[in-house]
């Protein structure tokens, strides 16, 4: 009988029991998936952490805008191209001011300076609706701030040189402009959920990731392939301050593009990070 025994428990280690690999083969060490934000917290408003990262996104929304509208007016003021940073330089602000922003926020608000942001992660459950509501407020409130200070300092070159409001370029159709800021948000929110993903950082710890730098940098290249089609809104408290300030009819024509583009984009982003990237199917070894 002890042969025989002896004989199954050989059998048993020819054919080891199959073992699930992935991410079903998580241990309890590894990362786990953290519960869904509730929809309402009102416990949230009772909390000083709520109220600092709201400030947070407005000052990070204000010194965004201060610096890249500048930048932009700058630019316009040249007698030419070859006499400025040009679009490169204006792709360089908007990007390095995100990469910068992001860094010094993302441990207090999480870094969305962007309603588009908020809005993406708010569908895939990163955030509360009571949270959302309030980053996009103290956004559009930072942005129209921003380009306050900006006219404050030249308010006659800013309503010439056009304030940095965002409207869709001559030759282009509103569709083509809507399209653009579709695709160039879904780039900088799809970024934004790869570079920030808890669980893929858990699972590859041997690749170290600095989350501000990629999305700083999506933001420079979208705004390199966008901005002679709208001037690259991608980002709605931007598109919203520069145009409250400018305040002319050519910039309010366009305006709902910047922010249903967006809007759009972000939710597929969003769609495309919880149903395809996060849906890793479970594998089993034979």
């Amino acid at each position: 009988m002890e042969g025989k025994e002896e004989d199954v428990r050989v059998g048993a280690n020819k054919f080891p029991e199959r073992q699930p690999i992935g991410t079903s083969a998580q241990s309890d060490k590894d990362y786990k998936e953290p519960p869904p934000a509730p929809l309402f917290e009102p416990g949230e408003l009772a909390s000083w952490s709520f109220w600092r990262a709201g400030i947070a996104e407005f000052i990070a929304t204000f010194l965004f805008l201060y610096i890249t509208v500048l930048t932009v007016m700058g630019v316009k003021r040249a007698p030419n191209m070859c006499a400025s940073v040009g679009i490169q330089g204006i792709a360089w602000a908007f990007g390095g001011m995100i990469f910068a922003l992001v860094y010094c926020t993302a441990g207090i608000s999480g870094g969305h300076i962007n309603p588009a942001v908020t809005f993406g992660l708010f569908l895939a459950r990163k955030l509360s609706l009571t949270r959302a509501v309030y980053y996009i407020v103290m956004q559009c409130l930072g942005a129209i701030c921003g380009a306050g200070v900006v006219k404050g300092f030249q308010p006659k070159q800013y309503q010439l040189l056009g304030g940095g409001a965002n409207t869709v370029a001559p030759g282009y159709t509103k569709g083509s402009g809507l399209g653009a800021e579709i695709i160039g948000t879904f780039v900088l929110v799809y970024t934004v959920f790869s570079a920030t993903d808890a669980k893929r950082n858990a699972r590859d710890s041997h690749v170290p990731i600095l989350a501000p730098l990629p999305i700083g940098f999506a933001v420079f290249l979208v705004h390199l392939a966008t901005i002679p089609i709208t001037g690259t809104g991608i980002n709605p408290a931007r598109s919203l301050g520069a145009a409250i300030i400018f305040n002319k009819d050519n910039a309010w024509d366009d305006h709902w593009v910047f922010w249903v583009g967006p809007f759009i984009g972000a939710a597929l982003a969003a769609l495309y990070h919880v149903v395809v990237i996060r849906a890793t199917p479970f594998k089993s070894r034979s």
